[in-house]
């Protein structure tokens, strides 16, 4: 994290703690107001958003020169680009002469952006390209340059993905990651000849917090119980649904990690009955070929377990029976926007195509057997923590996560059934938006795992 202008720490109404930590107790809880509150949303926006590396999309979505995306992250609006000489560049979408938004449309290929208020034009590498009536300006070669498009501060690109900052003081890209970087290469390495998004993405608003989101992604407690009629679709299929021997790990500054072996096959990879008999060859074929390619023991790292990622703030990457990235987008303290991208090997068989997005949409698209549930779940959270607010007793406003802390404390690797994952997420919000702490009793010894090579290593 870059360096911050100290502020009064962020705490609950009446001053009290946000975080209520005691490891006597074995009690983790998160004040509600944490979900609520505008003000704590507009520190978020100011503290997380404004100071931290973010993602904002993948390069092959803009694959050729002159190809676009309009985005927008933390309320700003950007434009996704790549240049003429085929170069990644993220603007501002606002114009440099009055700051009316420059680029109208959600994508599409072009060597000028123009404004449509005074006809302002820019070339795809930000320069100031046409300035009508330009007799009225400074004959003056800097007064142009000094009218180029604003570029944000920072931008670095970690195995495709791209991410940006509006601090420019915030530390490299892979110092940010951490181990993170490492499970994003294990995903990139799954193609022999690369990974791409497909064309589209699905964009839904969910009436929550965007904390909740990542709550959700890294709570595998939640599995079995909503998502019960996916789990009998599988069941009746023959694959043995299991929550055993999977695990979560804290991969340090707020990242977090859940590997799953018990809930889903793989295409490609983990065979399992419904992606039936054709499948089945064709991943006897593909083991063999990451073997070849990437030795016996990174093969089956990429290829034996599924993996939910989270990059805080604002990456979820599901690399399940098919793969997703998804990116959240706090709108309001109530409110969070979600883009999601499919992605998929470079070149692979129509068939297989097929039945990636067949399965996707059957269980994380925003019409599957998974999301809505998700959806509805947080919805609900959201819509039942304002009965606690101003609650006559204090005590009745806090959120409980303090499943596995007896497990956590003896020294056990976190279970993906637990909320370690969780808590991890919620320490480094506090440190970032400098949110009040309450810690009692000694946390386990030891730093967390940076994930299961590490883990195994420590045993």
């Amino acid at each position: 994290m870059a360096q911050q202008t100290p502020v009064r720490p962020l705490g609950a109404p009446g001053d009290g703690a946000m975080i209520d930590e005691d490891w006597e107790a074995l009690r983790f809880r998160v004040h509600r107001s944490a979900y609520r509150e505008p003000g704590v949303f507009a520190e978020e926006i100011a503290r997380i958003w404004g100071h931290t590396w973010l993602y904002l999309g993948h390069e092959t979505e803009i694959p050729k020169a002159g190809d676009f995306k309009t985005r927008t992250l933390g309320g700003r609006p950007l434009i996704f680009c790549r240049d003429a000489d085929g170069e990644v560049r993220v603007f501002f979408n606002s114009c440099t002469h009055r700051g009316t938004v420059l680029c109208r449309h959600s994508e599409g290929n072009t060597k000028f952006f123009q404004c449509f208020y005074h006809a302002w034009a820019f070339s795809n590498s930000g320069e100031l390209a046409a300035l009508p009536g330009d007799d009225a300006y400074p004959d003056d070669p800097a007064f142009r340059a000094s009218m180029a498009l604003r570029q944000v501060p920072r931008l670095q690109i970690h195995e495709g993905f791209v991410f940006i900052a509006f601090d420019p003081d915030v530390p490299d890209l892979l110092t940010h990651l951490g181990p993170a970087a490492h499970y994003m290469s294990l995903t990139a390495k799954i193609g022999e000849r690369g990974m791409t998004t497909l064309p589209g993405v699905q964009l839904y608003s969910v009436k929550g917090n965007w904390k909740l989101a990542v709550e959700n992604a890294m709570d595998g407690y939640h599995f079995a119980p909503t998502h019960n009629t996916f789990v009998g679709y599988l069941r009746e299929t023959g694959f043995a649904v299991t929550d055993d021997d999977q695990y979560a790990y804290d991969l340090g500054g707020g990242h977090g990690l859940l590997v799953l072996t018990g809930h889903n096959g793989r295409i490609g990879m983990v065979w399992e009955p419904r992606f039936g008999e054709e499948e089945k060859e064709r991943t006897v074929v593909k083991r063999r070929e990451l073997e070849a390619r990437l030795g016996p023991e990174l093969a089956a790292e990429v290829a034996d377990a599924s993996r939910i990622l989270f990059v805080f703030p604002n990456l979820l990457l599901f690399d399940l029976e098919a793969l997703t990235i998804r990116q959240l987008e706090p709108v309001a303290a109530d409110r969070t926007d979600v883009r999601a991208w499919q992605f998929v090997e470079v070149g692979e068989p129509e068939s297989v195509r097929a039945l990636r997005i067949k399965t996707m949409v059957s269980f994380v698209g925003p019409g599957g057997l998974a999301t809505p549930d998700d959806i509805e779940a947080y919805e609900a959270v959201q819509r039942g923590i304002v009965a606690t607010a101003g609650a006559a007793d204090p005590a009745h406003d806090w959120s409980d996560m303090s499943r596995g802390m007896a497990n956590e404390k003896q020294g056990n690797q976190g279970r993906s059934i637990d909320e370690g994952a969780m808590r991890s997420f919620w320490r480094q919000w506090a440190h970032v938006v400098g949110a009040s702490t309450s810690v009692a009793g000694a946390p386990p010894a030891g730093a967390p795992a940076s994930g299961p090579a590490a883990a195994e290593a420590g045993e």
